[in-house]
């Protein structure tokens, strides 16, 4: 207590005084070493998680059945794939269901965030198809000026996204192995014309390996670079996206849309492409 009371005492520039003389006799104590008085701060660096390898971890999904018959095949029966991530826990929500399940994408964080990746089954002229959807810019500005590294990061987790898909609807592809054999079609939706595009990424099955830009980061020419071949390489023009029947046909399944966003001909509009017939 007697100590306590003398220092109370003391002026406030001796105590800075005696403080200075501490941290220097501390720091002739441990030669070439640092020393850091005070509290501790953390920081958290994003870029491992952003710019790293995208991993699919099936612990981290929670599947959803909504209305669904999970092993019906999707050219017969409406099939649609909703999913969502959470910045705070890392976990991935999908929900399995008839059309895009709205009640999974409320509240102003989703519509904030925009993350979601939403996806439908098609049967076109015969042939199985999986129409993905992303959106990228558009909405509110936040989107806007962070739109090249949204469009990156989509691609580099999408699959990521796919395996979800494979993983999570596991009992439709134990029932019918062919789907992984169907051609994926992902639409990018973005205000900005170089980001708002359909690719084409092959069948199922490929398109689920894990980006192959792993190692680098997305601000690094590497990156850019990839990006840039991928790109290339899946992009499509309006004539080679698949054409559904003019008419009323059994080939042709479902015969409108699932997912309320801008479809082949609002998109080839937006390019000044012709539209698919």
């Amino acid at each position: 207590m007697a100590t306590a009371s003398t220092m109370s005492l003391l002026p406030i520039s001796h105590l800075k005084q005696m403080q200075q003389q501490r941290r220097t006799r501390l720091a002739g104590a441990l030669p070439g070493k640092v020393l850091v008085l005070g509290r501790r701060r953390r920081h958290v660096v994003p870029r491992a998680r952003l710019f790293g390898p995208a991993i699919f971890e099936a612990s981290k999904l929670k599947v959803l059945f909504v209305g669904v018959d999970e092993e019906k095949h999707p050219g017969k029966l409406p099939r649609t794939y909703t999913l969502t991530h959470s910045d705070v826990t890392a976990r991935l929500t999908l929900a399995v269901s008839h059309t895009i399940h709205a009640a999974q994408l409320q509240g102003w964080y989703n519509r904030l965030q925009r993350d979601e990746v939403v996806a439908e089954w098609k049967k076109v002229q015969g042939a199985m198809s999986l129409h993905v959807h992303c959106h990228i810019s558009g909405g509110h500005f936040l989107l806007d000026l962070i739109a090249p590294l949204r469009y990156y990061i989509f691609r580099k987790e999408l699959p990521v996204v796919l395996k979800a898909f494979v993983h999570g609807d596991g009992s439709l592809f134990s029932q019918h192995p062919e789907l992984e054999e169907a051609t994926v079609w992902v639409y990018f939706h973005s205000n900005n014309p170089n980001f708002n595009r359909v690719e084409c990424w092959g069948p199922l099955r490929d398109a689920a390996a894990p980006y192959d830009d792993e190692n680098a980061t997305a601000d690094s020419p590497a990156a850019d670079a990839a990006v840039a071949t991928a790109t290339d390489e899946r992009a499509v023009r309006a004539g080679q996206w698949p054409r559904r029947c003019p008419g009323q046909c059994d080939c042709c399944f479902p015969p409108e849309c699932l997912i309320p966003w801008p479809q082949e001909h609002e998109m080839a509009a937006d390019a000044g492409q012709a539209p698919p017939q």
